[in-house]
């Protein structure tokens, strides 16, 4: 059974790298793909018989799945519009969210089955479980630094992949982030708090993804990285979650759910 897909965002990068990702897998074809109005790609085809539109329920409307990475303005009103469409489950990968997005990706989880990461990789989220482990084994003592760099054009920061990351060093630790989570520096800021968790961000040129966990005791440091090579893998690991959130009951799930760790 093929499972037909509608594109979020279609004119974007990650929109481009979706359909290049759809095209390679037999089991997936494109119905749908949507753009923002007023946006050139409007009207031109992301492939053959698919016609970029500005409208979510009509680009939906025949969709199993809905993959979005977007804004978090965008996705918020894109769910509201898949009500009434054939989507049963929506993967999304918009960062950066609002707390009425947040909330209506709750409501929406009653209806649809959500696949929801702030990255798509099978590495990052390997990485995430064992940032989890090493929290967990390793005592306040330990302090966890995430450092992550990406292109000058990224408009958000922290990135997901970096929150979601530190939640896992929380989880691991048996807190939320926002328990732990340290404020920027800058200035005079006196001595670190023991067990919190810091963030540093770097923006610049292409740089598509780089992200470092490190645990750093007194006389030792653990160093965890991860480093994208292109947007392909994003995309890929979206298509995966795809094809898993299909045949799932309406719900709110991760990456972790997807891979099964």
């Amino acid at each position: 059974m093929t499972i037909r897909i509608a594109i979020a965002g279609a004119a974007g990068r990650m929109g481009t790298a979706l359909a290049l990702a759809v095209s390679q897998h037999p089991d997936i074809s494109i119905v749908g793909a949507s753009a923002r109005g007023g946006s050139d790609a409007v009207g031109t085809d992301i492939a053959p018989g698919v016609t970029i539109v500005d409208d979510v329920a009509r680009a939906a409307g025949n969709a199993d799945v809905w993959i979005d990475f977007s804004t978090p303005d965008a996705t918020r009103a894109a769910l509201a519009a898949l009500d009434g469409t054939s989507v049963r489950a929506a993967i999304i990968g918009t960062t950066g969210m609002t707390a009425e997005t947040e909330a209506a990706i709750a409501e929406a989880g009653k209806r649809l089955a959500i696949v929801r990461s702030g990255n798509f990789s099978l590495g990052v989220n390997i990485l995430a479980g064992l940032v989890r482990q090493t929290a967990e084994r390793l005592g306040p003592a330990w302090d966890i630094e995430i450092i992550e760099a990406h292109h000058r054009r990224k408009v958000d920061a922290p990135s997901g992949t970096a929150l979601m990351l530190g939640e896992a060093a929380a989880a691991g630790r048996g807190k939320s982030l926002h328990d732990l989570r340290l404020e920027p520096r800058e200035g005079v800021t006196g001595s670190r708090t023991e067990g919190g968790i810091g963030f540093a961000v770097v923006r610049g040129g292409g740089i598509v993804g780089e992200h470092e966990v490190i645990f750093a005791a007194e006389s030792e440091s653990l160093r965890f990285t991860h480093v994208a090579g292109d947007r392909s893998l994003f995309a890929h690991g979206a298509v995966h979650a795809a094809l898993w959130a299909a045949a799932q009951k309406p719900g709110l799930y991760s990456m972790q759910d997807v891979l099964g760790l």
